[in-house]
């Protein structure tokens, strides 16, 4: 408040300057309509303002003068000679009382009654004694306009790319010591002084936050919710043009809140919560960003009702909402022309608004971070820059041109070298793989004709449709850059953002992540989450249902997917006798059930056991289904396990133990196997299909009575104690020694044999 009281204090005085004059040539010529209304918003304003400050002793005068100066203005009354001054002895009084609260004395009221009685259109000229002179407290604030602050700030970037040249070009020559103390000198001071006009433009964002109680009060009040608002971090400062660039963003979260996320009295009461929601907004600085937090204790979103919604709109395919990750389809609720509302009200529904909330926050170098914790409530965390005049920026070099990138956008840096990082390429599509994770691959050189290198280093940058990494040569620095708007041809090809001045004074381009994405037709789709480890194939384990090359359609246990991804059929050669996919410079098996015929691209399963790779042809991902405890077998050879029934319809289950092994599927008796799992999710995902096809019912845990007929355990695993023979697996192909009994995992036909014989002792 005492921010706030400041700055009426200043604008006030501020007019109170221009005013009296204005009320002068008024009585003079009473037909001036221009000069009426500029009077009459003077004090219209400062009775607003006082309302809001609880200054009643000023909202009294000015409301006293603002029905006059409104009579005159309706052509009631005429401005006459004693009018004019008893509006002038209220602007006068006005004038004192805002001294006093700025110099913290007293004033007395005494005579204040006689100024208001004097507007009345009978009353008698009132002879007021001569005030008293005020001691007026000195001014020290002055209001400037944003662009002047520009200007300054501009200048202050020029002085800046002044001195480090000067400074280059000291150390390249023998300097004088007092020259370079007088350097250093220098050095310290425009530091100082750009720092402090990058702090003229700060506000404290109590600035944005003022509004919100208001709006949450209206807000639940319309919907009959009750809703108690928290906030903290009033006095962090940021850019006021950020600030003002803020407002609409945040009310419509705030808005969402109240209406999405906490739940009616009655259904608060239902789930054992208060029935007073509550909403705690917040803000923190985070180096050179600012942290806005609005964070509800409601019910949070319902990630399966927005995936249903994104299906009923044909916003993707089943397909494809089937294999997002949760954080994907939580980002559901920013694409354009979503809303979990089935009605629209007058304050949601219609689907228009969180898609542009993330636009505008991005547009001004910001990101959107969402939390979301079912039934408790939802976080939403928005990170914007301190300002929008500095931008911080990480420079990156190919060949000898020099670019910026916004630090915001970088995930992190890496060296292509080591297991870690891994780069393929599929056709003409290049794809990187930095510990584990899959991802595009643009090479910045290539794209802007500078180079064709393969690139050395990688920076990984995100962007609202996904990660990739970006080629570079070398990272050479980071700097705090002013940025500007570059030429609209520069600006047309859609890889820049604008242009800056390092310190070097060499013009360069700040790079746009999103537009180097677009231009290079990356395609993000979603990617299937693989499970790291599956305890039992039991209902519930997810499958990837999917229409094979021949048409039927088949599942697969997902724990087996790395990933799935189109290839151009070009990539895929007869050879030795095998089908064989070209990963770059790498040569996979790859197992299709018809002809590619004249595709030019097929979707392909890369399939992994965590040592060895292949790859699997289909037509089309349909989604990720559970798979049914039942099971019937697969009758004759072939990388079928059996079949199972989903939703109804005979499903083929595939046996990726027999596509590894490369063996026929053979058929016993249903003795009971017991699988003395490690926790690597291997034997249940692998071996319990093969076996099973085989005739075994495998188990991880007997049931009560029930007894094994063998046991298979791992030989760098504990063997639990058992009544069964065991079988013991080991990881190589050869035994370590000669009294080795262990099975090779994928020996298929010797670990049938070992088990039958087992099984016979």
């Amino acid at each position: 408040m005492d921010d706030l009281l400041q700055e009426f204090i200043a604008e006030t005085r501020e007019t109170l300057e221009a005013i009296s004059g204005e009320i002068v040539a008024w009585e003079a010529a009473p037909a001036d309509q221009g000069r009426l209304d500029a009077i009459f918003r003077f004090v219209h304003t400062v009775k607003g303002s006082c309302g809001f400050l609880d200054l009643p002793r000023l909202a009294r005068l000015s409301h006293a003068a603002e029905d006059v100066l409104a009579a005159v203005r309706d052509g009631k009354r005429t401005p006459d000679t004693a009018l004019v001054n008893a509006v002038l002895g209220i602007v006068d009084r006005i004038g004192a009382i805002v001294g006093a609260i700025a110099a913290g004395a007293s004033l007395d009221n005494s005579d204040e009654d006689l100024l208001i009685a004097a507007l009345a259109p009978d009353a008698q000229p009132c002879a007021q004694a001569p005030a008293a002179p005020q001691n007026r407290a000195v001014s020290r604030s002055v209001r400037l306009n944003v662009d002047l602050l520009d200007h300054m700030m501009s200048g202050m970037s020029e002085m800046v790319l002044a001195r480090n040249e000067l400074a280059r070009r000291l150390r390249d020559s023998d300097v004088d010591p007092q020259v370079e103390a007088a350097l250093e000198r220098l050095s310290l001071t425009v530091a100082d002084m750009r720092d402090t006009v990058t702090r003229t433009r700060m506000q404290k964002v109590d600035a944005l936050f003022s509004a919100l109680p208001r709006l949450v009060r209206d807000t639940s009040a319309e919907l009959a919710k009750s809703v108690d608002l928290v906030i903290e971090g009033a006095d962090v400062e940021l850019d006021r043009e950020m600030i003002e660039l803020m407002r609409d963003p945040l009310g419509h979260i705030i808005r969402n809140a109240i209406d999405h996320g906490i739940e009616t009295p009655a259904e608060r009461r239902a789930a054992g919560k208060p029935m007073t929601g509550r909403l705690v907004v917040s803000a923190r600085q985070s180096g050179n960003q600012i942290l806005i937090e609005i964070a509800d204790d409601g019910k949070g979103i319902d990630v399966a009702r927005i995936v249903a919604k994104a299906a009923e709109k044909r916003l993707y395919g089943v397909a494809e909402l089937a294999l997002m990750s949760e954080a994907a389809k939580l980002d559901l609720i920013f694409a354009p022309g979503l809303s979990s509302r089935d009605t629209v009200t007058a304050i949601s529904g219609r689907g228009v608004g969180m898609d542009v909330v993330r636009a505008n926050i991005e547009q001004i170098g910001g990101r959107v971070v969402l939390t979301n914790d079912p039934g408790r409530g939802l976080r939403i965390v928005i990170h914007v820059p301190l300002t929008l005049s500095i931008l911080s920026t990480i420079i990156v070099g190919v060949g000898s041109q020099r670019f910026a990138l916004p630090r915001q956008a970088i995930e992190e840096i890496v060296m292509v070298r080591g297991d870690q990082v891994r780069i393929d390429t599929i056709g003409d599509a290049a794809t990187v793989t930095v510990r584990g994770k899959r991802m595009p691959l643009v090479s910045l050189g290539h794209l802007l004709d500078l180079n064709s290198d393969a690139p050395p280093t990688l920076v990984i940058v995100s962007t609202r449709e996904g990660d990739y990494a970006l080629g570079v040569d070398t990272v050479l620095d980071t700097e705090e850059l002013v940025v500007k708007p570059a030429s609209p041809a520069v600006m047309a090809t859609g890889v820049y953002a604008g242009k800056t001045l390092p310190d070097n004074g060499l013009p360069m381009l700040l790079l746009d992540a999103a537009g180097i994405a677009a231009v290079a037709g990356l395609r993000f789709t979603p990617v299937a989450s693989v499970s790291a480890q599956v305890e039992e194939v039991v209902p519930g384990v997810p499958a990837l249902l999917f229409d094979d090359l021949d048409g039927q359609r088949r599942a697969i246990a997902l724990a087996v997917i790395d990933r799935v991804e189109p290839v151009p059929t070009d990539a895929i050669r007869w050879s030795g006798g095998a089908m064989r996919l070209s990963v770059g410079d790498t040569i996979i098996p790859l197992h299709a059930v018809a002809e590619l015929g004249a595709r030019t691209e097929v979707a392909v399963l890369r399939l992994t056991d965590g040592e060895s790779e292949m790859a699997y042809a289909i037509a089309e991902a349909i989604e990720i289904v559970a798979l049914p405890a039942e099971m019937a077998p697969a009758r004759g050879t072939g990388p079928i396990a059996g079949v199972v029934s989903i939703a109804g319809e005979q499903i083929e289950l595939v046996d990726p133990h027999a596509l590894f092994a490369g063996q026929p599927v053979t058929l016993a008796s249903l003795p009971v196997c017991l699988l003395q799992v490690d926790g690597s999710g291997w034997m249940e995902t692998f071996l319990k299909p093969a076996l099973e096809a085989s005739g075994y019912r495998c188990v991880t845990a007997l049931a009560a009575g029930e007894t094994a007929a063998v046991a298979l355990a791992m030989e760098d695993a504990p063997v639990r104690d058992t009544m069964a023979p065991v079988v013991t697996l080991r990881r190589t192909r050869t035994a370590d020694h000669d009294n080795d009994s262990s099975i090779y995992r994928y020996d298929r036909p010797a670990l049938i044999a070992a088990l039958a014989a087992r099984r016979a002792m």
